[in-house]
């Protein structure tokens, strides 16, 4: 398995970066309360840091939105995931548990205010690339069935000719989603070299505690870090 980031999105985005972590052999049909009270307690944290500002307007998020921008995306009309869920919270509307790999997921997106993906390694087609998308590539939107085209050459997250994210950030795909019967995931980790890659690799780091508390020792976790020097993790091999 492998998680690769083409050329192209270095050339428009030279300073970007990726956390990886991949994990596999979890049990992620039980619920565990102490994670619950994880995410709830980072977003009550999170209502607070923004309770006199907006998430879109803060050193957190602005690179986002600047990034978005370089690769053609209106920042405005597709708004990066994080920004979204900031902006979730700050309004107060909350985040409900979902089940318990999607909520750690969000905990430590939360608490480090990044985007954070969960993609169920199962259904990759050998890995999973970030890259402009190509002629007979197809999406199926969270919750729906029917397939879409991506724009051609729009940046995204795919695994053989099936886009997983569109918009690089912005929507991840019904297919691949993490139910309760998943038992292997790669979490990605967006950021920036000169913006906040000490939060990756804090982020990164804080996965491999957790997963280890929440799932047990026995859980297979590989970790990396993907830059323009550095552009694929290989893991399980």
């Amino acid at each position: 398995m492998y998680y690769q980031i083409a050329p192209e999105v270095f050339e428009k985005l030279p300073a970007t970066c990726f956390g990886a972590v991949a994990v596999r052999g979890l049990d992620n049909s039980r619920t565990i309360p102490e994670l619950e009270e994880l995410l709830q307690k980072n977003i009550r944290d999170c209502e607070a840091y923004f309770a006199d500002k907006k998430p879109k307007e803060t050193a957190d998020i602005l690179p986002y939105r600047e990034a978005f921008r370089a690769l053609g995306i209106n920042p405005n009309k597709y708004l990066c995931s994080i920004e979204a869920l900031l902006t979730r919270i700050a309004k107060g509307k909350g985040f409900p548990c979902i089940n318990a790999a999607v909520d750690l997921g969000n905990a430590i997106s939360i608490g480090h205010r990044l985007p954070i993906g969960a993609h169920d390694i199962d259904s990759l087609e050998g890995g999973l690339e970030v890259r402009p998308a190509r002629p007979g590539d197809t999406f199926v939107a969270f919750g729906e069935t029917e397939e879409e085209s991506p724009d051609q050459g729009e940046i995204v997250y795919a695994s053989g000719r099936q886009v997983r994210t569109r918009r690089w950030t912005w929507r991840q795909s019904e297919r691949g989603k993490i139910t309760r019967e998943t038992t292997a995931i790669l979490y990605p980790i967006d950021g920036f070299t000169d913006v906040n890659e000490s939060e990756v690799r804090a982020a990164t780091e804080e996965f491999v505690t957790l997963l280890r508390r929440f799932f047990g020792a026995d859980v297979e976790i590989e970790t990396g870090f993907v830059d323009r020097d550095h552009p694929r993790f290989d893991f399980f091999g």
